[in-house]
């Protein structure tokens, strides 16, 4: 059994981290952004805390810290470090951790196109094996997701069906996960959301787009703030677009006053915050406009 020796880990993890990168990559612009995003600050979900098997307790437990904390680096060396590399619960956790050091904008596109691709690699080898585990197929949803789209545009719609798939399997072995939920919704949201102009230009130039609708997106995130009340501000920022499009004003100002009055700890607080105001904005002149004199 791997035993963990936290003043070694913690004078390990001060070193620094290195990546070899791509020399070069054909980068291939997409009509319109269907990646979805992840709520990175989320917390784990009992079923993700619970799936870890013995020899690996100590080590998921600080890498998890670690993680949660945002020490993406520090948590990919303590993974790749342990003696346990064939184990499924540090597989999983070196992906997840990969999958966010991808999405951070401080590195160039090249390295996160790798960053993801390795990740993806190791995702993909274990889901024929572990079909009922609900972090594999999680994981293997989020990094589909991003690596289609630095694939370009015909390999992003080709996966946009299984993207679903995964997360729907997730979400059977795990109903409550609010982060997943969300991420079903923004999935509807952004397929409805995508142009008609350019779905036409996309199917004749490769294939059948697939359909949803926003009542199929609200109903995701009206999941999730159940499962997980105010847990996120951009699902309390979709619920109010949702709405909006629904053309139910009043149930979509309450949400977007919530999204506007979120405390704001992340980039994508601050963002949901910013278009929240900016659509109540929008509303108020519009009633103001609409009172006669």
């Amino acid at each position: 059994m791997f035993q963990t020796n936290l003043l070694h880990y913690k004078n390990y993890l001060m070193r620094p981290i290195k990546f070899s990168t791509a020399k070069s990559v054909i980068k291939i612009k997409l009509p319109i952004t269907l990646t979805i995003a992840w709520p990175a600050k989320l917390k784990f979900t009992s079923l993700e805390q619970k799936e870890i098997f013995k020899p690996s307790v100590e080590v998921t437990n600080v890498a998890d810290s670690l993680f949660e904390n945002g020490k993406y680096e520090e948590c990919f060396k303590l993974l790749s470090s342990t003696e346990d590399q064939n184990n499924i619960e540090i597989k999983w956790r070196v992906c997840r951790v990969l999958y966010n050091i991808a999405k951070q904008p401080k590195h160039d596109q090249a390295h996160r196109d790798e960053l993801i691709s390795k990740a993806y690699s190791i995702i993909a080898e274990e889901l024929e094996n572990h079909w009922d585990h609900f972090a594999v197929q999680k994981w293997y949803a989020l990094i589909l997701d991003l690596k289609s789209t630095n694939d370009g545009v015909r390999k992003k719609i080709q996966e946009l069906p299984n993207i679903k798939k995964h997360m729907e399997l997730a979400i059977n072995l795990n109903p409550n996960d609010a982060a997943l939920l969300h991420m079903l919704g923004e999935w509807c949201y952004q397929v409805t959301e995508f142009p008609w102009h350019q779905r036409k230009t996309a199917e004749a130039l490769y294939m059948p787009l697939p359909y949803s609708t926003y009542e199929d997106a609200l109903d995701y995130f009206l999941k999730a703030e159940a499962a997980q009340p105010r847990f996120y501000s951009v699902n309390l920022l979709r619920l109010g677009c949702c709405y909006l499009k629904l053309n139910k004003e009043d149930q979509a100002k309450y949400y977007l006053k919530l999204a506007a009055s979120y405390p704001a700890k992340s980039n994508d607080d601050h963002l949901a915050k910013k278009e929240a105001a900016k659509i109540l904005r929008k509303l108020k002149v519009k009633c103001d406009f609409t009172i006669s004199p």
